[in-house]
């Protein structure tokens, strides 16, 4: 059983609920396995059926016969099915599981007479011991008053550690109408009733940290800085599955999160998807912006073709759902170090953190009927026509999907736009070379 508590431990050290198994025949070890659910996206893999599945590939044959299975927990329904299925001679385990037991808390599968094969029962080996890892692992969570949601995944806390050049304390809402239960993480450095709030939207497939340049020169400047992390990226939740992902949804959640904190007198800071999106807000609420910040992203009408461009980044995400991030970024961004590298990649451990990542480039719109066009539409008119605001425009130069062409038709759609900073050396996220970008902000919208 002491092999077995091992394997529970290993569970919980990978965030699995922690339970472990071991298989033994004529006194010699044969298999091991732990907990494995989330990590697999496998509802079957129980330390039971995981320790199961190695034995049968060991001796050649799901039979077996004359072997002992040791288990941290009371199997439940499934894994007891199993073992019976299995021939198993003997199973043996220590904690009790008065919710979900299946050799004789809820029911006994065991017990039953009618089966063609009988697996004998040992109960309450080690019992304190195991049932002491699982209140070890459940105490902190029971507390929690943020849970994850079943249907989404929390990056743990410690990929973020020690992440060059972001040192600022983590905030968090879950209470948004629009995604209920979701945890949003966000950024609010300054004072909140400063003369400016720079709301700095991120796109796809960065988080916050791509704000890391500029939140320092705004934030010297006595000013208020706001960065959140769409949800799917970043600190915030990531839902499990890509249909999560759309259009409204996603604008709605920046909608309630400005409504969470009534943000005001905000200059809005935008590139790629954080403008895609964050361009339709204003005119919800006009009263609460005064300027903007745009960087390298478009209106996304659906009046026009995708560029081939932007199509050939679309398919090469298609062809690679599991890109390394950070080399993306120094793609463009050759002074970036591998540590920056490296936060970059930080939010998304495994694929099944990337759903937003795979679903993102196939929500632009690309026909006048497509998913948030018709809310673009609306949007490219209260820029040509409402804006009241100052506004500002900085583009990377080397941008090949959203660079100066693109960002010369969007500054024609924003009414009292100025000739534009042009960054020669900068390519699609423009903020790494943020401060100077920046500190011409400051200048340009100080009151």
């Amino acid at each position: 059983m002491a092999l077995a508590l091992a394997q529970a431990r290993e569970a919980a050290a990978a965030g699995e609920v922690p339970v472990g198994a071991v298989v033994v025949k004529d006194g010699q070890l044969i298999a091991s396995g732990r907990n494995a659910p989330i990590a697999g996206h496998d509802p079957t893999a129980h330390a039971e059926v995981m320790a199961l599945r190695e034995a049968a590939r060991v001796l050649g044959n799901y039979r077996l016969d004359g072997c002992t299975l040791y288990v941290t927990l009371e199997p439940c329904a499934m894994c007891s099915g199993a073992m019976l299925h299995a021939r198993l001679a003997r199973v043996v385990y220590g904690a009790t599981d008065p919710r979900t037991g299946a050799a004789g808390s809820v029911i006994d599968l065991f017990a039953q007479s009618q089966l063609n094969h009988q697996t004998q029962v040992t109960a309450g080996v080690l019992a304190s011991e195991c049932g002491q890892v699982l209140k070890d692992f459940f105490r902190p969570r029971r507390v929690n008053p943020d849970p994850v949601r079943e249907d989404a995944l929390r990056t743990p806390e410690a990929a973020f550690a020690d992440l060059p050049g972001y040192p600022w304390a983590a905030r968090y809402v879950n209470d948004l109408p629009s995604a209920t239960g979701l945890r949003l993480h966000y950024l609010d450095e300054g004072p909140q009733d400063a003369p400016i709030t720079w709301l700095c939207l991120h796109g796809n497939p960065a988080w916050s940290y791509l704000y890391r340049k500029m939140i320092p020169v705004f934030a010297a400047s006595g000013h208020r800085v706001v960065a959140p992390d769409l949800i799917g990226f970043g600190k915030s939740d990531k839902p499990k599955k890509d249909s999560f992902h759309s259009f409204e949804r996603h604008r709605q959640i920046l909608l309630d999160f400005v409504e969470r904190l009534d943000l005001q007198r905000m200059v809005l800071v935008v590139q790629d998807w954080g403008g895609i999106l964050g361009l339709t807000l204003p005119m919800a609420a006009p009263g609460r912006y005064q300027g903007l910040l745009v960087m390298n992203t478009t209106l996304a009408t659906g009046l026009t073709p995708l560029s081939d461009g932007f199509l050939a980044w679309r398919d090469w995400c298609k062809s690679q759902p599991q890109f390394d991030v950070g080399k993306l970024l120094l793609r463009g961004n050759h002074s970036l170090s591998a540590q920056e590298a490296a936060a970059y990649n930080a939010p998304f451990p495994d694929k099944g953190y990337r759903a937003a990542l795979r679903a993102f480039p196939p929500m632009v719109p690309e026909s006048p009927d497509s998913p948030g066009a018709a809310i673009s539409r609306q949007a490219q008119a209260f820029w040509q026509n409402d804006w009241q605001g100052r506004s500002l425009m900085a583009v990377g130069v080397q941008d090949p999907v959203l660079g100066e062409p693109v960002m010369r038709q969007l500054q024609s759609q924003i009414r009292g736009c100025p000739e534009p900073l042009l960054l020669p050396d900068a390519g699609h996220f423009v903020q790494e070379q943020g401060r100077a970008i920046a500190e011409a902000a400051v200048r340009h919208f100080q009151p």
